[in-house]
């Protein structure tokens, strides 16, 4: 008997432990899930805020002539930014031109070819280590180069400028995504008798292709609102460009020379302009995302 009801004591003690213990953890789960959804709200209050700003000092001169006019003179109201969009997509064009390709291409050899090799490894170091170069290195690197070879300032700089900032980002996320691609579907290829180049070309870079498709927006969205390289390298042009060795505007340095001025209305067409630039790359993103998911699928 006194065995017995010493076990059964023992028992219920352990059961009643064990309970409190269990509540104590739902409590401490609870608590940080709590916490964790409380400062993920708490990270979109930035990008609301900033957004809601755009959109309450933008959208009053927001009206399709901003688009296809020249921007006016200070003091004067009127006019847009045409040739700030015209400039910013050849410069930007001309960035991922020069960057997508080598940033593949490179990636494609990190990766597939040579992924321990010691060439392998001072190109990856080099790639993150000019991720945290400061733009404005970038912008002399091109203005030695290109600028003072050619005698002037150009699109073409600029192009190269932001090549140079795309660069690194594009090489590294595509590396991510051919790493994330199965080696089954390789080794599937490879038994069907395809040849190595066969199985990148039409196995693992399609099936990697959304998530290059990212970084190449990620390079985009870059290169788009960079301000320092373009000023020393494109340097600005208040009319509209006619060839790629000439200065060209910009919708980063209009936006820098017009909120700098002590004029309301050209402030106010600071803001718009920012309202624009960050609504075409939001919308160059999501029409990626779009596709291409769908595409995978």
């Amino acid at each position: 008997m006194t065995n017995a009801a010493t076990s059964t004591g023992f028992t219920g003690g352990s059961l009643k432990a064990d309970d409190r213990h269990s509540r104590a953890r739902i409590q401490r789960n609870s608590f940080w899930t709590a916490l964790c959804v409380t400062l993920s709200f708490l990270t979109l209050i930035p990008l609301f805020s900033i957004v809601f700003l755009l959109l309450q000092k933008g959208i009053p001169l927001l009206t399709p002539s901003v688009f296809t006019q020249l921007p006016p003179a200070p003091g004067l109201t009127g006019g847009g930014f045409g040739n700030a969009i015209q400039g910013t997509a050849v410069m930007v064009g001309l960035a991922l031109l020069f960057s997508t390709p080598l940033g593949i291409l490179s990636a494609i050899y990190l990766n597939e070819y040579s992924p321990k090799s010691k060439l392998s490894n001072v190109v990856r170091f080099v790639a993150k280590l000019l991720t945290g170069i400061p733009s404005i290195i970038c912008g002399v690197f091109a203005f030695s180069v290109v600028v003072l070879s050619t005698g002037t300032a150009s699109a073409l700089a600029g192009g190269v400028a932001l090549a140079v900032l795309t660069l690194p980002t594009i090489l590294l996320t595509t590396e991510q995504a051919l790493l994330g691609v199965p080696k089954t579907l390789r080794e599937a290829s490879y038994g069907l008798g395809a040849t190595k180049l066969q199985t990148i070309f039409r196995i693992v870079l399609p099936e990697a292709l959304p998530a290059i498709i990212t970084g190449i927006m990620l390079g985009l969205a870059r290169a788009a609102g960079e301000t320092a390289p373009v000023l020393f390298t494109a340097a600005f042009n208040q009319y509209w460009m006619k060839s790629l060795m000439q200065p060209a505007g910009s919708m980063s340095v209009l936006i820098f020379n017009f909120s700098t001025l002590p004029y309301d209305y050209q402030i106010q067409m600071a803001w718009t302009a920012s309202l624009v630039l960050v609504a075409l790359v939001t919308m160059t993103n999501i029409t990626a995302q779009l596709v291409f998911s769908r595409r995978r699928r």
